[in-house]
């Protein structure tokens, strides 16, 4: 298994107005705004052991805590652990902040590594968390459209028009998914944060149907 860091860029398309679920869903922020962009629940269909899930949230639940430790104002910053990975998003003050939030997810137990996207620059607006809600969504509905794709196997973050792509997968599937997700509008760059594994592997992972019951013969009069 490996890990791949690729990005695709896309101009910047249209803005998105922002509706009102997605306006009270964003809103009441302080900050300081910490999250989970991971979100949902545990499902069989998920190729992590259920070991390594428990893992994911326990590490996601323990760098927040790192990083509300870390800066207090003036950051918006998400951490999300998949396959004992973190990628950080959003937004700090300053590049001495970018590195001491690394440093200190960094040090988390069970943390293997991280990907530091924080953007130095001033938090991310109420508009622009709106819009990314809405991209976010339209991915994970494209991924659901496309028959050729397995779309619980992808995690889908979204800061400010870029989207980020974490699984396990092998590089057909990630190609795919970078490839749908670049077609939502408002999507500015696909970020793929994938664990490349082969197709072999896959097959492993994959498990095999359920028999289908037969219909009893019918009996003659």
């Amino acid at each position: 298994m490996k890990k791949t860091i690729n990005t695709l860029n896309l101009g910047r398309l249209g803005r998105w107005t922002a509706l009102a679920l997605a306006l009270n869903m964003a809103a009441g922020c302080a900050p300081l705004v910490l999250g989970s962009a991971i979100g949902g629940a545990f499902v069989a269909s998920d190729r992590r052991t259920s070991g390594t899930q428990l893992e994911d949230k326990s590490i996601e639940l323990k760098a927040g805590s790192r990083i509300r430790e870390t800066v207090t104002i003036g950051a918006h910053v998400n951490a999300t652990a998949y396959n004992r990975m973190v990628l950080l998003t959003g937004e700090v003050a300053s590049e001495a902040d970018r590195a001491a939030v690394e440093q200190a997810v960094a040090r988390v137990e069970n943390v293997q590594s991280v990907v530091n996207e924080l953007a130095v620059m001033g938090v991310s607006s109420l508009g622009s968390r709106s819009s990314d809600v809405l991209i976010n969504g339209k991915i994970k509905a494209s991924f659901v459209d496309a028959r050729d794709m397995f779309s619980n196997a992808f995690k889908v973050v979204v800061e400010r028009g870029d989207v980020y792509l974490l699984g396990l997968v092998t590089e057909r599937e990630a190609n795919r998914a970078a490839e749908v997700a670049s077609g939502v509008s408002g999507v500015t760059k696909v970020v793929k944060v994938f664990s490349l594994i082969t197709e072999d592997e896959l097959a492993r992972r994959t498990p095999a149907p359920a028999p289908q019951a037969t219909a009893p013969a019918a009996s003659n009069p």
